[in-house]
C-alpha cells in the first residue's frame, strides 16, 4: 500500500493485486518509527496516523513484573503521545526528530491506509485477487490474475464470504501488461520463488522466549486494566518468572491486548492453553476473549540474495527480510525500502531514470537489510537472557536481591524502544548514485549525528521558532523529484544544476534557504536533496551539472 502510495504522489499509476478482500484484522507491529511517521508526512498522512492506536494521554512505557497481579521489577518510561507532540513543540530549531516514534497497531493503520487507497484514482485495486504467473521481458510483464472465489477468500478477520461469487458462478480472470512489477508478498514470497531467489543470514534463535514457534493472540480481558494496571499503566507489560516469560502489548488502552506465546517444538495450537498461558502471567484466572490468533516464528534474521530479477521484478517488504519484532524494524524497514525504490520506479517509467538505477536499489537496500534483521535479532537475545532466579517472586530479601538483579538488567533495555539510530540513520555511503564528499559518521543503532555527507538522510531544521503548534519543517519544502537546497545568500543560484535537469525531464525544485543553521547543518553553500529525502551531492558550486544529474539519476 506505501508503495502505491508512493508511486501515486509521483504521478504513476499503479495496481495492487491482494488475495485477501481488505486488510486483516488482528494485531501485529505497534511502532511507527521517526522515518515511518516522516514518510507518512510526505503523504500528508501523519497526522490522522497519530490519531490512531493508545489515547494521546497513554503512557507509552515498557514494564515488567514477576505476574502482573504482583510485583513490578523495572520500567522504561517513555511519553504520551500527548507529551512526545509537546516536545516537538518546544524543540530547538535543530532538532532532528520532527515525528517522534508513534505507537498504533498496525491493524489499525493497515485499514486507514486501505480507505485511502480508495480516494486514489490513479492506484487500481484487485484485492481478493491472486497473481498465478508473470513473464517478464526487455519491454515489461504480463501477468495473470484471478479472481478468488468464496471458499479462498479471507475478508481480514478470519472469515469468509459465501456469497462472494453466486452472481458469477466462477472467479473472473485478467491478463495484464505493465512497465514493471514489485512482489510485495511476504515471506513465502512466491514472487522470489519464482525468482529462484533464497534466504540468506543469521541461525535462529532457540531460546526461552523469542526464539522459535510463537503464538500471537488477539484478546480481550476486560478485568486487567482495573485490576493489575490501574496505577501502572504502559504499553507492553511484560511477565518474568522461572515458570513463564511472556509479554502483552496494549491496543486501545482500555481492554484488547496482543498477547505472545511460546509453542514447544512440534506442538499443535491449543487456545484453552493460551488461556492459561495469560492466567499464569498474572498469577490469577481472569475473564478472557480470544478475538484471534495467528502463528510465527521468532529469533529470525533472514534477508534475500538478491532484491530483483536483474530486469523489471522487484522485491520488497518481508520478501527481501525476514525480522524477530524487537525494536519493531520489520514494518518500517520495508517501507523505507520502498521509499528508496519508489522513485527509482517513477523515475524509469517516465523516462528520466538511467541504465544504473534499477541496480541501485538493491545496491542500496541489501546492506540496510543486513544492518536491520541483525539488530533486532541482538535485541531478541537480550531479551532471551533476563536472569530469572527462583526467588524472584519470594517476599524475602533473597525475593527483593533476585528482583532487584533482574530488574537492573531490564532497566538496560531502552534502546530497543528507541534506537534512534536505526531509525534515521540508514546511509547509502558507496552507492553508484551517490558523490563523495566527506566522512560519514560512525553507524550506531542507539544514536543518530545529523549528517549531510552524502549518502544519509538530509539533516531536518525547523523553518519556525520553538512555541508554535504544527511547526514547518525543511522537509516540507522538498519536492515530488529532487530538491536542490541554496543555503547562503552568495550561493550560486543553481540554474545550471536546473537547466541540466530539465533536459533530461528530471523533476527539480529549487529552495532558497539563506539560513545560518541550516548552513551550518549542511556544510557547503548548495545540496541536493533526493525524493526519498537522502542527500545525493553537495557543494559550493556545481561544476559539470549535466555530469552530475546524470550521475544521481543512474545515468
Amino acid at each position: 500500500m506505501m508503495l502505491a502510495l508512493f508511486l501515486d504522489r509521483q504521478g504513476v499509476p499503479c495496481v495492487i493485486f491482494n488475495q485477501d478482500e481488505t486488510t486483516r484484522w488482528h494485531p501485529k507491529g505497534s511502532t511507527h518509527n521517526s522515518r515511518t511517521m516522516e514518510h507518512y508526512r510526505r503523504l500528508g498522512l501523519s497526522e490522522a496516523i497519530r490519531e490512531l492506536g493508545l489515547p494521546a494521554d497513554h503512557p507509552t512505557d515498557v514494564a515488567y513484573y514477576t505476574r502482573y497481579g504482583a510485583h513490578e521489577i523495572a520500567r522504561v518510561v517513555m511519553p504520551s503521545e500527548r507529551e512526545k507532540v509537546r516536545a516537538v513543540i518546544a524543540a530547538p530549531r535543530t532538532h532532528q526528530n520532527v515525528e517522534p516514534i508513534h505507537r498504533a497497531n498496525q491493524m489499525y493503520v493497515e485499514r486507514f491506509l486501505f480507505e485511502h487507497l480508495r480516494t486514489r484514482p490513479g492506484i487500481t485495486l484487485r484485492y481478493g485477487w491472486r497473481v498465478t504467473g508473470f513473464e517478464e521481458d526487455g519491454e515489461g510483464v504480463t501477468l495473470q490474475a484471478r479472481r478468488l472465489e468464496a471458499a479462498e477468500i479471507d475478508k481480514g478477520d478470519g472469515t469468509y464470504d459465501a456469497q462472494r461469487d453466486e452472481a458469477t458462478g466462477a472467479a473472473a480472470a485478467e491478463t495484464w501488461r505493465v512497465a514493471y512489477m514489485a512482489g510485495c508478498d511476504g515471506g513465502q514470497s512466491p514472487v522470489r520463488k519464482a525468482l529462484g531467489i533464497r534466504y540468506e543470514g543469521h541461525d535462529t534463535l532457540e531460546q526461552a522466549f523469542l526464539g522459535g514457534a510463537m503464538i500471537a493472540t488477539y484478546l480481550r480481558a476486560p478485568e486487567l486494566k482495573r485490576r493489575c494496571f490501574a496505577s501502572r499503566s504502559a504499553w507492553q507489560y511484560w511477565a518474568v518468572n522461572p515458570e513463564i516469560r511472556t509479554a502483552l502489548v496494549a491496543l486501545n488502552g482500555e481492554d484488547e491486548y496482543l498477547y505472545w506465546t511460546r509453542l514447544a517444538e512440534g506442538a499443535s495450537f491449543d487456545e484453552a492453553e493460551v488461556v492459561r498461558s495469560l492466567h499464569l502471567a498474572c498469577g490469577y484466572p481472569t475473564p478472557v476473549t480470544v478475538l484471534g490468533n495467528r502463528n510465527w516464528r521468532a529469533g529470525v534474521a533472514l534477508w534475500a540474495e538478491r532484491l530483483w530479477s536483474g530486469n523489471r521484478v522487484f522485491l520488497a517488504g518481508d520478501a527481501i527480510h525476514l525480522f524477530t519484532p524487537t525494536g519493531g524494524f520489520g514494518m518500517n524497514t520495508g517501507i523505507d525500502g520502498v521509499a528508496n525504490l519508489s522513485w527509482k520506479l517513477a523515475a524509469l517509467v517516465q523516462g528520466w531514470g538511467g541504465a544504473g538505477l534499477a541496480a541501485s536499489y538493491e545496491f542500496e537496500r541489501k546492506p540496510i537489510a543486513r544492518r536491520n534483521t541483525t539488530a533486532a535479532q541482538s535485541l531478541a537475545r537480550n531479551v532471551g537472557g533476563v536472569p530469572v532466579n527462583e526467588a524472584i517472586e519470594a517476599d524475602s530479601a533473597a525475593g527483593a536481591a533476585a528482583r532487584a538483579a533482574a530488574g537492573a538488567y531490564l532497566a538496560t533495555f531502552g534502546e530497543e524502544f528507541g534506537s534512534i539510530g536505526v531509525q534515521l540513520g540508514v546511509r547509502y555511503d558507496g552507492s553508484p548514485i551517490i558523490t563523495e564528499d566527506g566522512a560519514p559518521p560512525n553507524d550506531s543503532f542507539t544514536s543518530y549525528t545529523p549528517s549531510a555527507v552524502p549518502g544519509g538522510r538530509a539533516p531536518h531544521l525547523f523553518l519556525d521558532p520553538p512555541g508554535m503548534p504544527h511547526r514547518r519543517s525543511l522537509f516540507d519544502t522538498f519536492g515530488v523529484g529532487f530538491t536542490l537546497l541554496r543555503l547562503a545568500a552568495s550561493a550560486p543560484d543553481g540554474a545550471d544544476l536546473a537547466a541540466a535537469a530539465a533536459r533530461r525531464g528530471v523533476p527539480l525544485v529549487v529552495v532558497d534557504l539563506p539560513d545560518a543553521d541550516a548552513r551550518d547543518l549542511y556544510g557547503r553553500d548548495l545540496a541536493l536533496i533526493r525524493p526519498d529525502q537522502h542527500v545525493c551531492w553537495r557543494g559550493n558550486r556545481s561544476g559539470d551539472a549535466d555530469a552530475l544529474i546524470a550521475r544521481v539519476t543512474g545515468g
